[in-house]
C-alpha cells in the first residue's frame, strides 16, 4: 500500500533521488528490495534502446539488496547510502569485474579489488547494480566504443550522450536509480551531464581519491539533484592511502544550505578562447542563467576565456603521445582491434618530438596560471558547458575529425589543469526540447560553494522538463 501510493502521488520508485530513498526506508514505506526490482524493470524496458550497461549483474544486486532489507528492517543501516541503487564507469575497478577501458584491445583481467570510490559506495551500503560504458580509453566525448555496443541519448535516441562517462550519462537521465560515479580529465563527466540534462560534477583535483591517479583526471557524481551529488560526494570523498595525489581528508559540509549568491563575483564566460564556435541556443541559456543569478543579487560581469590555441594543441599533442605510448605496447593484432578514430589519433603521436611533446605538457602549467589570475577578481564562473546543443549518435566526437578531436572541450579542459571545482547543471532547452548544460566553476577546493550554487541555480532556473521515457516498442 504505501509503495503504490508513493509510486502514484510522487513518482516510480526507480526515478526517486537518493535522498527520498533513503528516507523511505527510514520510514519503512519500501524495501531496498522493492526498489530494486522496480528499477531492473524499468532497466529492462530502456536498455535494447541504451545500451548504457557493462557488466551488469542483476543476481549480485539482488542479493546485496536483501542483505541491506534486513539491516533497514532491524534499524541498522550500514551507511550513508545503504540500499540505494549505483553504476560505475567501466574504467572505475569493482573487484571481480574486468577492466576494458572501452577497448577491444584490452586483455580481461577480473579486477584484484574495488579502487577507492567504488570501495566508498559499497562500505556506505550502496548497491551496485552494474558497470557503465564508454569510448576506448576514455579519449572521446561520445558513446562510440569497440567493446561496448553504442551508447544513445534518452532525450533523443539519434544523438550521442557525450562521453567518455557515456553510459552514465545515458543511464541517469533514463532513471536507471539515482546515483551514478564518473571520471573526468577534460570534461567527462561534465559534458555528458550537460548533454543529457543531469548534474555532473568535477570535483577539486584530488578530492575524491581515485587509482590510478593521473594529472587533471577525477571522478565525481552524475545524479538529477544538486543534494544528490552532494550526498554521493560524503561518501566517495573520504580518504584513500591508495591516491598519492589526495587531497587531506577535510571534515566538509556536504549538505550545506543553498548558498546565497548575493553580491558574489560572476564571470560569464562565452568566449573560451578557441575552440568550436558556441551555436546560438546555447548562448541563449548561458545568458540566461547569468541573468538569473543577476536578479538574484550577483555582480556579473562577461570575462574573455583563458584557453588559448596553443593551449588547446598541446594539450592534444601530449595526451597524443600518451595514448601512442599505450598503443605502441599492443601487438599488430591487438592493435588491429582499437576504434579506428581513436588509433589514427593516437599514431600519430608518434611523430611528435620529445620537445613537442613537453611543450604540449607545459601548456598544463599556462593553464593553471591563467585560472588563478582570473579568479583573483572573481569567486564564481559561469559558461555553457558545450559549445553544441548535440550531435549523432555513432560520431566519435562533435567534429567526428581525429585530427581535430578536442576542439568542443574548450569550456570545461583548463578546470581539469587549473584544478577547480566545475559543476554541469541543465539550464534549459533547445526549440526541440534537448537539454543544454550551463557549467558553474569556483576556486580550488570551493567544491562546497560550487555545489551550493548549484542548489541556488535549481531554484532560479524555472520548471524542467518530465525525464525521458522508454520507447513504447
Amino acid at each position: 500500500m504505501h509503495k503504490k501510493s508513493v509510486e502514484d502521488a510522487v513518482t516510480s520508485l526507480h526515478d526517486l533521488s537518493a535522498v527520498d530513498l533513503i528516507a523511505g526506508y527510514r520510514a519503512k514505506q519500501f524495501s531496498p528490495s522493492e526498489v530494486l526490482e522496480d528499477l531492473l524493470t524499468h532497466v529492462a524496458a530502456w536498455e535494447p534502446h541504451l545500451k548504457a550497461l557493462y557488466a551488469f549483474d542483476p543476481d549480485g544486486a539482488r542479493e546485496a539488496a536483501k542483505a541491506s532489507t534486513a539491516r533497514w528492517t532491524g534499524g541498522e543501516p550500514s551507511g550513508a547510502l545503504d540500499g540505494v541503487p549505483v553504476t560505475v564507469k567501466d574504467n572505475i575497478a569493482t573487484k571481480g569485474v574486468p577492466v576494458p577501458l572501452g577497448a577491444a584491445s584490452v586483455k580481461l583481467v577480473p579486477a584484484e579489488k574495488d579502487a577507492p570510490p567504488a570501495a566508498r559506495l559499497r562500505e556506505a551500503g550502496a548497491v551496485i547494480f552494474a558497470k557503465t560504458t564508454m569510448p576506448d580509453y576514455g579519449m572521446l566525448s561520445s558513446g562510440l566504443s569497440s567493446f561496448h555496443a553504442l551508447a544513445r541519448n534518452p532525450w533523443d535516441l539519434s544523438k550521442n550522450p557525450g562521453g567518455s562517462s557515456a553510459g552514465a550519462g545515458a543511464a541517469a537521465a533514463a532513471g536507471y536509480g539515482p546515483l551514478h560515479l564518473g571520471t573526468d580529465i577534460g570534461g567527462s563527466v561534465r559534458l555528458p551531464a550537460g548533454w543529457c540534462g543531469l548534474v555532473g560534477l568535477k570535483p577539486s583535483f584530488g578530492r575524491v581519491p581515485i587509482d590510478p591517479t593521473y594529472v587533471g583526471r577525477v571522478a565525481g557524481p552524475m545524479t538529477r539533484t544538486v543534494d544528490d551529488c552532494a550526498l554521493m560526494m560524503s561518501v566517495i570523498a573520504k580518504p584513500d592511502r591508495r591516491d598519492g595525489m589526495s587531497l587531506p581528508a577535510e571534515p566538509l559540509n556536504w549538505k550545506g544550505a543553498e548558498k546565497s549568491p548575493r553580491k558574489l563575483r560572476i564571470g560569464l564566460m562565452l568566449d573560451p578562447g578557441c575552440g568550436l564556435a558556441l551555436q546560438k541556443p546555447v548562448r541563449e541559456v548561458a545568458v540566461k542563467a547569468a541573468k538569473a543569478f543577476e536578479s538574484a543579487g550577483s555582480v556579473v560581469t562577461e570575462v574573455d576565456g583563458i584557453l588559448t590555441r596553443e593551449m588547446l594543441d598541446g594539450l592534444d599533442n601530449f595526451w597524443r603521445a600518451r595514448m601512442w605510448d599505450d598503443l605502441a605496447r599492443l601487438t599488430p593484432a591487438e592493435q588491429a582491434k582499437v576504434l579506428p578514430y581513436i588509433f589514427k589519433w593516437g599514431a600519430s603521436g608518434a611523430k611528435l618530438s620529445g620537445v613537442d611533446v613537453i611543450r604540449g605538457f607545459n601548456q598544463t602549467m599556462a593553464i593553471r596560471a591563467a585560472a588563478s589570475k582570473l579568479f583573483c577578481e572573481l569567486d564564481y564562473v559561469i559558461s555553457p558547458t558545450a559549445p553544441n546543443v548535440n550531435y549523432p549518435a555513432d560520431w566519435a566526437s562533435p567534429t567526428n575529425d581525429p585530427m581535430k578531436p578536442f576542439e568542443h572541450i574548450a569550456y570545461t579542459v583548463p578546470w581539469n589543469m587549473s584544478e577547480n571545482p566545475a559543476i554541469s547543471i541543465n539550464g534549459g532547452f533547445d526549440a526541440k526540447g534537448f537539454p543544454i548544460g550551463v557549467q558553474i566553476v569556483g576556486r580550488r577546493f570551493d567544491d562546497i560553494g560550487v555545489l551550493g550554487m548549484a542548489k541556488a541555480f535549481e531554484g532560479l532556473r524555472g520548471p524542467q522538463r518530465p525525464w525521458p521515457k522508454p520507447p513504447a516498442n
